[in-house]
Order: structure tokens, then sequence, then C-alpha cells
């Protein structure tokens, strides 16, 4: 073979004349002909093999060239030819690689071959992927998700074919190939060809999804060989930057090439190219639109997945990303890092490096938490997360992290908090300290462990340890000063003999001694470095001694015999060393009893830290709890869900104050939104009906132990909510059912020993389950009534209203059931014990008494035939055990409410109160004799009326029936299908309580004047309770008919303006509430009395006002006026929980339209009164909140309009600082600010006024920024004029558009200013900033709205309590009483009191 086959750049270059030796082809075959080539070259290729495509080389070509005109049948015949070209090389070369006798020539041919083929197989695979790409964007599958057969059946073909090319092409290349090359030296075009090849496969859209994985395998081999094999690291590194810019969904499949190209292929150099060079991108590039980031991004978060080990030696090269403006990159970088200490640096056995590594990145993230975007912020979060999850997180980081968790609560972002939830609850439920959580049961163990550590330490102190040192070693180490001390005394100087003459009378004591103790006493002075008493102790030792062993060689007294003999001494021979040291001076301790002692120091100091991290655990848990459970009602349904299970995960670690919240989320069972409810319910169900226990028997137990906890001490409220989620657990068909049910009989019943506590929450859970089972409490009624209803019913009238509550819950009203009512006989066990009970109580002195007694009044409206006559005689008979009493008592006055002096005035009281109970029993019969005529009476007549009705139709022929749908169907046009029937049955139900129930006949009619005159003259009756029961049982009375209710609405009023009792004042606003939506026209005139009650000095009665007026407000009951801003001055209360209950009115009310849009004026004009006295801070903090609610453009422009035009009527400075601070609180549009230019002469006149010009000048601020060059310049402009008007005047402004105005006006005007007056004393209240001035005290030119003012004055009223019978009742006379055409103005209490 005599040429030599080159890759071309491009397919043209085959077909020119090339070089010396180089293939060119010869024949380019039509495209009719190439069907009849193609069968030769399978012919050649069958007998000749692979070596064929030398010979038919120019038939692929031609196929290649004519690509878009051939049939798709020779495009597939030469691809599968290719392709078996390919694999038979791979099949054939193996031996011919390894053989020494292959010749040049045949190595030449087999290199042609293999270049020849590999060529037309990868460009034959580019075009027909081309091809492929475009009829998958063309035949996408609509909305029927067909597609269209042109190119089905080839798409298919490929995808399957595409698998086979790319297997034949790794069967080659996984050979060592490169010897058929001169100098093992493979060119780049060849390798080039196929990267080419396996980049564009790549490219398609769906190479990441699941069916794509053989194809997507197929090209990571068969790049992993090219890398390792062929020298194209640097090439992959730069192709994979590349595309991950251009192609998105790449990240992933790029992230597991490097991840198999490192390990398997052992190639890791390849991930240092590919994030040096993402490294190297700059911030500004980043951010340019189309630069990658977010693939760049993903592939970093997942390689640091796959391979977190070989990220460690680069990551100082994506750590600069972290200073990036790149939010997404810094969110990877944070992620990497994340995994890096999750499965690398983590755990006890890292080195020193390791471990400042691991510091540095912890560092990194918590600044992070902290990060400018909130994306960052969450995602830092998730991944502290994984790193707590998978305990990775050093124990001396643990407070620090949690601290920033709990901080991030308060984040802006809602996946920030929702982050933080996730982390705070990962640290619960992974913490290293303790499996229960509570700082209080911490503080003592902690208190003792450091009382007891502060004792070691002094104990240790007093020893004095000292390191224990050898003697050899202190012999060497004072040997020297020794030495010389020695040559000084045995050649002592004139001062020297002084000295040692004194010291000669001390040591002459001594001298009794004997050798031992004198040889210790040398030893102890040369312990404390007394040398010279030493060395003259041992000199005179020797005269004294002299047949000592240890002074003997002292005979001969010289420097080397007295330094041998102070060794010896101190040193001691093997022999007595030890006697010697018995008789020494305290000694340092033996070192095994100090490390002993120093381990047990330790192990305490590690036990106090330890409690002393619980404890600050236990108190950053605690404050995050009582944050998250703010959020539990939060909008976001997904933050409310992680509240939920942050909640239940708090409880199960048993954290202190972890119930608070389980109970605050109780009530999102009735939430609208099914998320938060369906959380809530398995919440409940995880914690308290998933019992534990190895038999159902102690799993029912433990049930009823969990639900008993959450009932005890559980508000009537809580325990509603409760009974939804219990009844849902009784109505699943659980197997525990009947085991719990007997567990609470036998709780209920004292079979088992348990609390009056737990015995309540037994008989109420009973309750909950009848309401799905009512068999379980009609069965056994006998039981509850000779339980809870016998006789010691007055020993327990809690246990004995939680029974009937229970026994309520099988009433039809509860169930609201449908069809014959279930009612028992009026002689039945449980009327005669409730009956009993009522009546008795009536003259004690019992607490729950009336609680229970409303809910027996109740049950037996419910449950019994004929409940009025019940009731009569109930009260006849309390009644006459009332007067008994009194009898038994020595009462004489006929008169019950008489005040009595002496010794009687004990007894009074206690008929005050038998009396207020009475009154209070009446009160509560007459309200449920109403609701049982207009519900079950009702109920009942319409169910009769429905079967009449039914009945004669059934009688009726087909004829009449025809007639009366003929006529059903006409008054179903007009609308009045059952309307004349219900009409007459409302209307007889009407007639019956307005004659009827309060006819003299009638028991409930005597009681009316009683509490009328015990209403009436409060000061002669002043006791609370009597007071309280009778208002409540009048208003009680007063729901009875139209005319009883405006007999004694005056009174009613009176009584709301003027009790001295707050808990009077607020049971009145309740019961005028429910008059209001009973009788809406009888108090639609007395509507700015009730809005008076929300500047009550009492916390408790405004909340009561504010939560009455909400409700009417919200339900349409009360028109929405100017006296809501009554409602906004509560915006500012001293009370936290009054102004939650005031933002949620506003709250509630902007989502009525426009409502609070146009009561802004009206509101700001009543704040804004200079008779208020209300100061700027707090007007400013009112307006802030309910401008807040303006988001229309329409709106804001309207408003601009209506405040501009308020400064023409504004008399005084602060009015007008007002309206420009509220213009100023106006999210300014475009349009708003021309009506704001429109509007100059309104305002431009008080500019001069400080408080009007640094508003308006915000606004221009506000505008500027972000503006528009031609908006901009205008608001500029519009500052410019401003500020000359505020600084000169507007007079002094020369402007062509004010001259012209002065010349149409005939010259300007002097300017007046009415400064504000003062306050005067007595007028203003100190207490939340607001005065209660008479609406008729504004003159002519206020700015308030003018309100009709009396004309007549009011008489003075006195509340003493030595009234005479004969006086005036303490009501408000008839020319006080408001008409419904004339709406009431009322002055201030302390106006009438000056009056």
């Amino acid at each position: 073979m005599s040429w030599d086959f080159f890759v071309p750049v491009c397919l043209g270059d085959l077909v020119k004349t090339g070089g010396i030796n180089q293939y060119v082809v010869q024949d380019v075959v039509p495209p009719k002909q190439l069907p009849s080539h193609i069968s030769r070259f399978k012919s050649a290729l069958r007998s000749q093999g692979p070596l064929s495509i030398l010979e038919h080389f120019d038939t692929g070509y031609s196929v290649l060239q004519h690509f878009n005109t051939v049939d798709l049948g020779v495009k597939e015949d030469t691809l599968d030819l290719l392709v078996q070209v390919v694999s038979s090389l791979a099949v054939s070369l193996p031996e011919l690689l390894v053989s020494a006798s292959l010749s040049a020539a045949e190595r030449k041919e087999k290199l042609n071959a293999v270049k020849m083929s590999v060529f037309l197989l990868c460009k034959l695979t580019e075009n027909l992927e081309s091809v492929s790409y475009r009829q998958n964007i063309i035949t996408a599958p609509g909305k029927g998700g067909k597609k269209g057969k042109s190119g089905g059946e080839g798409l298919m073909q490929w995808d399957s074919e595409r698998e086979r090319v790319l297997q034949a092409l790794v069967q080659l290349l996984q050979l060592d190939i490169r010897s058929l090359w001169n100098l093992s030296l493979v060119e780049e075009e060849f390798i080039s060809c196929v990267t080419c090849c396996c980049y564009k496969l790549l490219e398609n859209p769906t190479i990441s999804h699941v069916k794509s994985k053989p194809t997507r395998d197929g090209i990571i081999h068969l790049l992993g060989l090219l890398i390792k094999k062929y020298n194209h690291l640097l090439g992959a590194s730069v192709k994979v930057i590349q595309l991950l810019q251009h192609f998105e969904q790449l990240s992933s499949v790029f992230a597991q090439a490097v991840f198999v190209w490192s390990t398997e292929y052992g190639v890791r150099a390849i991930i240092g190219e590919v994030i040096r060079e993402i490294g190297q991108k700059s911030s500004e590039e980043l951010a340019r639109e189309g630069s990658g980031v977010k693939a760049f991004a993903s592939f970093l978060s997942e390689l640091g997945a796959l391979v977190p080990e070989l990220m460690i030696p680069n990551i100082s090269v994506l750590i600069t990303h972290l200073e990036g403006e790149s939010h997404t990159m810094r969110v990877a970088v944070c992620e990497v890092l994340g995994e890096i200490l999750v499965r690398v640096l983590c755990g006890d056995s890292l080195d020193e490096s390791g471990k400042a590594d691991r510091d540095r990145f912890f560092d990194i993230l918590q600044e992070h938490l902290h990060d400018t975007h909130s994306h960052v912020r969450a995602r830092v979060l998730q991944v502290y997360t994984r790193i707590v999850n998978s305990k990775a997180l050093p124990l001396c980081r643990y407070s620090e992290v949690m601290e920033l968790a709990v901080g991030r609560l308060m984040d802006k972002s809602v996946n920030a908090v929702k982050s933080a939830i996730q982390l705070l609850a990962a640290f619960i439920a992974h913490n290293p300290y303790s499996c229960k959580l509570s700082s209080a049961d911490l503080k003592k163990p902690l208190e003792k462990e450091t009382t007891k550590l502060r004792e070691m330490k002094m104990k240790l102190e007093g020893q004095a340890p000292v390191t224990v040192i050898k003697a050899s070693e202190l012999w060497a180490a004072m040997e020297p000063e020794l030495l010389e001390t020695v040559r000084t005394v045995l050649e002592p100087t004139s001062d020297a003999k002084e000295e040692q003459q004194d010291e000669d009378k001390e040591e002459e004591e001594q001298a009794e001694e004997d050798d031992r103790a004198t040889a210790v006493k040398i030893a102890q002075y040369l312990r404390i470095n007394k040398y010279r008493n030493a060395v003259q102790l041992c000199v005179r030792a020797h005269s004294c001694f002299p047949e000592s062993g240890m002074f003997v060689s002292l005979s001969s007294l010289n420097t080397e015999n007295l330094m041998d003999t102070l060794a010896l001494i101190f040193k001691g021979s093997d022999e007595d060393s030890s006697e010697i040291s018995q008789n020494l001076p305290p000694t340092p301790q033996k070192e095994g009893d100090k490390d002993g002692l120093d381990g047990e120091l330790k192990k305490q100091e590690m036990l106090v830290q330890y409690l002393r991290d619980t404890e600050t655990f236990a108190l950053q848990v605690e404050r995050a709890i009582s944050v998250i459970n703010t959020m539990l009602y939060w909008k976001t349904t997904s933050v409310v869900q992680e509240a939920v299970q942050f909640c239940v995960t708090v409880c199960e670690f048993s954290v202190a104050n972890s119930v608070s919240g389980v109970r605050k989320m109780l009530p999102l069972v009735w939430s609208t939104d099914a998320a938060i409810k369906d959380a809530v319910v398995q919440a409940y169900r995880r914690l308290y009906l998933n019992p534990q226990g190895e038999t159902v028997r102690l799993k029912a137990q433990t049930l009823v132990d969990n639900l008993s906890e959450l009932m005890v001490d559980a508000s009537l409220g809580t325990i509603q909510c409760l009974e939804e989620i219990v009844q849902e657990f009784f109505g699943s068909g659980c197997s525990l059912q009947s085991t719990v049910v007997q567990v609470l009989w036998e709780r209920f019943t004292g079979k088992r020993e348990t609390s009056v506590l737990h015995k309540r929450a037994a008989v109420l859970l009973l309750g909950m389950a009848a309401r799905a089972e009512r068999e379980v409490v009609l069965s056994n009624l006998d039981t509850l009534c000779s339980v809870a209803l016998g006789e010691k019913v007055t020993e327990n009238f809690l246990l004995a209203r939680d029974t009937v509550i229970t026994i309520c819950s099988i009433t039809d009203h509860v169930r609201q059931s449908k069809g014959t009512p279930f009612r028992l006989p009026q002689d039945h066990q449980l009327f005669t014990c409730l009956t009993q009970a009522i009546a008795d109580g009536v003259t004690m002195e019992e607490t729950y008494w009336q609680s229970f007694m409303e809910q027996a009044v109740r049950l037996i409206y419910f449950l019994a035939e004929s409940p009025d006559q019940l009731c009569s005689r109930l009260l006849q008979r309390s009644a006459r055990l009332l007067i008994e009493q009194v009898a038994e008592h020595g009462e004489v006055n006929r008169d019950v409410g008489q005040m009595q002096d002496g010794s009687q005035e004990s007894n009074e009281q206690v008929n005050c109160m038998c009396l207020a109970q009475l009154l209070a029993l009446c009160g509560c019969v007459a309200f449920w004799q109403v609701s049982h005529l207009e519900r079950s009476v009702s109920a009942e007549l319409r169910r009769r009326r429905g079967e009449t009705e039914e009945r004669e139709e059934k009688e009726k022929g087909p004829a009449s029936k025809a007639k009366v749908a003929n006529e059903s169907a006409m008054e179903e046009e007009l609308g009045l299908i059952g309307a004349s029937a219900e009409d007459t049955e409302a209307e007889l139900i009407r007639k019956i309580c307005e004659t009827e129930l309060l006819a003299e006949e009638n028991l409930l009619s005597a009681f009316l004047p009683l509490l009328v005159r015990v209403c009436s003259a409060p000061g002669r009756y002043s006791h609370p309770q009597l007071m309280t029961a009778a208002c409540l049982a009048l208003s009680q009375y007063m729901m009875i008919s139209p005319s009883v209710c405006e007999e004694n609405i005056r009174l009613m009023f009176t009584v709301l303006e003027r009790s001295t009792l707050p808990i009077v004042r607020a049971n009145a606003i309740i019961a005028l509430g429910d008059l209001t939506v009973r009788f809406p026209n009888i108090l639609e005139p007395w509507t700015q009395n009730l809005y008076a009650r929300l500047s009550d000095d009492v916390p408790s009665v405004r909340q009561t006002a504010v939560t009455v007026l909400t409700q009417l407000v919200l339900k349409d009951v009360l028109k929405v006026k100017g006296q809501v801003s009554e409602v906004a001055v509560l915006l500012i209360d001293p009370e936290p929980h009054i102004i939650s209950l005031a933002l949620n009115f506003f709250n509630e009310l902007a989502t009525k339209d426009n409502a609070i849009y146009n009561l802004l004026p009206d509101i700001i004009s009543r704040l804004s009164d200079p008779e208020r006295g209300m100061s700027s801070e707090d007007f400013n903090t009112i307006m802030k909140q309910l401008f807040s609610y303006i988001t229309k453009e329409r709106q804001t422009e309207s408003l601009v309009e209506k405040l501009c035009q308020r400064f023409r009527t504004a008399k005084t400075e602060r009015q007008w600082c007002d309206l420009a601070m509220s213009l100023s609180l106006l999210s300014m549009c475009e349009r708003g600010f021309k009506r704001l230019q429109e509007c100059w002469e309104c305002y431009s006149d008080k500019l001069t006024e400080p408080g009007v010009y640094q508003p308006l000048l915000s606004i221009t601020a506000k505008l500027r920024r972000g503006a528009k060059p031609q908006f901009k310049a205008q608001v500029e402009e519009f500052e410019k004029r401003l500020t000359a008007v505020h600084t000169r005047g507007l007079e002094n402004v020369e402007s062509p558009e004010m001259h012209e105005e002065n010349q149409k006006g005939g010259g300007s005007t002097e300017k007046t200013v009415v400064r504000t007056p003062l306050p005067t004393r007595g007028r203003q209240k100190a207490k939340r900033g607001q005065t209660k001035p008479s609406v008729s005290s504004c003159g002519d030119d206020s700015f308030m709205t003018p309100q009709k003012s009396r004309k007549c004055k009011k008489p003075v009223i006195t509340f003493s309590s030595d009234e005479e019978e004969d006086e005036e009742d303490a009501v408000m006379a008839e020319s006080e009483t408001p008409k419904v055409t004339t709406p009431i103005a009322r002055t201030s209490r302390r106006a009438r009191l000056r009056n």
C-alpha cells in the first residue's frame, strides 16, 4: 500500500489533491447508485473482512456527501456496515498487535483501515444524531401524547443503534492501537474525530434522562479511554467547561463522568483541571447572562457529593467565589464544604492539618449564615442540617451554631426560616447531651457538681502538691552552690567568724540529739537552701558523734570529705534511704496518688462543662420554642408545617414548655388548608394516638394516659379542638377502640385508683367517643348518673359538669342528626338527678355551680320531652328553697336586696350569692327556651310538614302530580317554594316569644321586674356577683322579643357606661353584641356607645370590646364608619394582646374591597384632632400600619388628592404635619406624584413648617431611587421647588405659575398661621395619649366631621348606697334615648362629671 489516510479537518478535504501519498476520494457515487455500491460493500466485507473498507471507503464517503438526499434505509445499512467493520477490527487486531512479525506494509494497512472506519462511523453518527434531534423537536408529543409517523420509527431505531456504535468504538480503542502509529504518537485529528462525536451525542437534551443511561455510560467510558490512553486530558477539561456554559442539563452528566474518570480510570488530575477552569472565571463573567453559572454550581455540588476527598486539594481555587457576586456559586461552594466536612474532615482521628482545615471551613459556613442573599442563607442552613444529622459537628461548636440558627428564625426569607426550623429540629433529635432537655431540671445537678468541683480544687490547693524530683537530681542542681559554701565555711573570714559564733549558739540546743536526727536536720537544711547551716551542723556532728558511720569520714576535715558526707546524708545509701525518708519533712506526693487526684479533677471539670453546655443548649432550645410557636399561625403553609413538626420533635424530647406549642397548634385542626390540618392530625397521632406497649391493654392504658395529661387543665377551646382528633380516632376502626373505652370506664367509675382530674378527663374522652358511637354513653347513662350526678354531686360540680357535657354528645343537636328527634321522658333518672342538683345548688356557695347549671339546662332542652315544663318546675322549686333558706336564717324583710346592719350583714351576703344564682338560672332558662323554640320546635315543624307533604303526594294520582309539578315549577321560578309555609312557622315562633313567654301566667315573667330593679340600682344592690348575674340574665331576657329589648336597652347601655365593675361592663359588651345580631335595627343608634368601650380604662374591657366589634364588623352586622378610628388607637395600646387583636381586625378588614381606603381620610381627621391630644409618634405608628394596606395605584392617586385637599380645611400646624406625614407613608407612584404636583396650591403655603417640608422631601427621595431619567428630572425639579419655598417663603419665590395666580387673585393674601392650642388641664388623658372629648365641643372650623350636639342637659345620676326606694332609677332619661333617625353623640365621662 503506497498511500496513507489522513483524517481530514472537514469532509470536503478528501476530494482535494493532497500531499505525497495522501489518500484522495476518486469516485463520489451518485445517490441513485448508492444501494448497489453498498451491496458490493457488504459482499466484500463478508469475503475480505474489515480491510474491505480500504476499497469501499468512497461508498461510505458518498453517503456522507449526499446524506440529506439518500434514503433512511441506505443510512442504516451504511451504519450497520461500519459498525461491523470497527467490531471486526477490534476482534482481529489484538493478535497482530502482539505479533513481532508485523511488517510495515501490514501495519500501514491496518492503520488506514482503523482511521477510515472510525472516521466514517463517527461522522455518520454525528449526522444521524443531528437528524434525530431535529425530528425529536418537530415530532415532539403534544397534548395527546402522539408522535408524527414520519420520524418515529427512525428515531426509535437510532436510539438502539447509538449504543452499538459506542460499544464498537470502546472495544476498538481500549486496545493498544497506538503501536500502529510511528513512535506510538496518535495524531490529534484522529482523537478529535472520536471526541467530537462523543460531545455531539452529549448535546442531546434527553441525555440526562433515565432511558439514556446506557448511551451516557458508553460516552463516559469512551472519553475515559481517550483521556487515559490518548492524552485527551486538557481537551476534555476545556470541553467540559464549554458544554456546561451552553447545556445546563449536562451538569449531572459531567459530574458522574469526572467521578468515573478520576476513580475507575485513575485520572485524578481531571478534577484539578476542571475546577481550575471554573475558579478562573471572574465574578463579572459569571454575572453575565448565558455564562452557565447554574450549570457550574450544580456540577460542583454533585461532584462534591461524589468525590469530596478529591475536592480538598483544589478547594482554595473555589473559595475565591465566596467573595463574588454570584449567589449560585456561593451556594455551590458551601455545599462542597459541607460534603467535605461530613464525609472527610470528621471524627476524632484527624491530624492537626485536618483539624485546622475543618475549623476554617466551619468558620466560612458560619460567615455565610449572614449572607446578603436569602437563598445562600437557606442553603447553608440546610448544609448544617446535613452536618448535624451526620453527627459531624464538633461539640465545641454546638452552642455557637445553635445561637445562629435561632437568630435565623427572624429572617425575612421564608425559605431561610424553614431551613432554620429544620436545623433546630435536627439539633434536638441528634443532640449529644441528654434525651430530656429542661433547663429547670438541669439547674440543680449543675449547682451540685459545680460545688463539688470547687471543693476538690480547694482540697488540692490545701495539700499544695509539688512536682516530684529525685534526690540525685536535686543534689546535682545544688552541688555547685553548696561546694562554694563548704569552701567558705572551712576558710572563714572575720565576718564569717562572727556569724558562725551566732549560729553556734543556735545549734547548741541540738547537741543532745542522736546522729540520725542530726542527719535528718542536715537534709532539711539542704532542701530549703540553708547550705551554711547544713555545713556547720555537719562539722559539729563529727565532734558530737565521732563513732557514727555517717560522720566517720570527717576525721580529716577537708572539702572533698565534707561534700561526700553531705551527699551521703542527702541522697542516702540504698539500705537506709527509706528509713531516713520516713523522718524527713512532708515530701511531695507520690506520682501515682497525684495522677489519681488530677484525673478525678479533670473528670469533674469535664462533667461540669458538660452540664453547662447542656443547660446552655436547653435554654437556646426553649428560646427557639417561644419563637417557633408564634409561627404556627403564619400565612405560609410550608412554614406552619415545619413549625408543627418542630413542636412534635421537642415534645418527644421532653423539652421544657414543649407542650405549650403542641396545645397552641391544636386549633389548626379547623384550618381551611387541608395540608395544615393533616399535619396537625398526624402530629397528634404520632404523639398521643400511637402508643407503645407489649399488649393491647398496655397500649390502651398508655393512650388514655397521654390524652388525659393533655386534657388536664385544658380550656374549653382546647377540648373542642381535641374532640375533632379523638373523634376521628374512634371513627377510624382502630383495634384499640374497645379496650380504650373499657379503660376509660374503669377510671371514671373508680375501679382503678385515679385522681379527680383524670376522672374528669376520662368522662370527657368518653363523650368524644360517643360522637362517633352513641351507644358508648347511651348504654351507660345509669352509671353516669350514679357516679357523677347522684348524692355526692354537690361535692364536685366540675365532674358533674363534664359528665353533662359528655351526655350532650348523644343529643341530636351535637350530632346534627336528621329524622325523628331523640329525646328521653321527663321522669327519666337523668333529669331527676339534674333538677335535684340544680335546685340544691341554688342555696349553696359553690364556685362551679353556675357552669354546671348552664350545661345542665342546655342538656334538659336538648334531650328532655317538654323541657319547658321541666324547667318551670325547676324554677319554682329553686325559688321556694331560697325563700325557705331566708326564713330559716331569720330574714324579716321581704326585700331581699335591702342592706342590713350589725350581725345580719353576713347573712345578707349569703342571700346575695343565692339570689345571684337564682337570677342566673332564670336567665339561662329564658335563653334556652328561645333557642328551643327557634331550633328544636321549628325544626320539628319543618320535619312534620315534610312528612305530611310526602304522604299527601303518595296518596295523589298521576294527574294531580303533574298539576302539582307545574305549580311547583312556577313557584320555583318566582322563588316561592316553601316560602309561605316557612314564613307561617317563623311567625308562629315570633308570636310565642312576643306574647306567651313573658305573659303573666308564665313563671319567667315573675323574675323580669326583679332583674330590672337590681340592674337599675347598683348602689343599693352593690354585691359584685349579684350585679353580674342580674345584668347577664336581663340581656338573656332581652333576646326573647323586640319589645323587651326596646324597653330595657337604655338600662343596658347605662350599665355598660356607668358600672364600676369591669366584669359587668365586659359581660354587657358581649350581651349587646349578641343583641345587635338579633335585633340590628334596635341597636343601630347605639353603635357609638359600643365603640366608646374601646377607650375603657381596664384592659380586659377593651379586649372584650375589640373582640366583639371585630366579629360584628367582619360579619357585616355593623356598618364600618369613622368610629373605626377608636380601633386604630388600640394599635398603640400598652397591652400586646390588644394590639394583636387590633391588627387582626384591620388585616381582616383589608380583605374587603376598598374598606380601609374609604375609611382612611375620616380616621386621619379624627386622630389628628387637637382635642384628642395624640402624640406625633403614636399617630405615625398607627398610620404606618394602616397605609400598608393601600397597594393599588388608583387608590394611592385618589388618596393623594384627598389628603392634599384637606390641607385647605386644616387650621393647625399639627394637622398640617399629620397630613404631610400621611402623604409620605403612601407607596407613591408616578401617577400619584403627578397628582401631588397638581395639588401644589393646597400645601405650598405650609412648606415653611419643617413638619410639612421634611415628609414631602422624603417622598422625592423615594421616587428618585430607580427612576427613569425623564421622571427623575421632574422629581428633582419638584424638590428644588419645595426647598425654595421652604427656605424663602412662598411669597418670595418668583415663578411664572405663582405670578399668574397672584394676578388672577388680585394680589397675594396674608398668610395666617394658626398655632395648635395647648390642651387644658383635665381634658387631656395621659394614658395611651388620648382623650374622650365631646363631639359637640368642636367649632365650625374644626378638622373633625361635625356631629349633631345634644340640646338637653343630662341629669346628674349617682350610685349612692343610701338611695331611697322612691328615688328615680339610675337609668337614662327618655330624652337621652337615641332614636333610629338621629345617631347618638355622647360626651366623655369626665365632661359629664364636671357637669
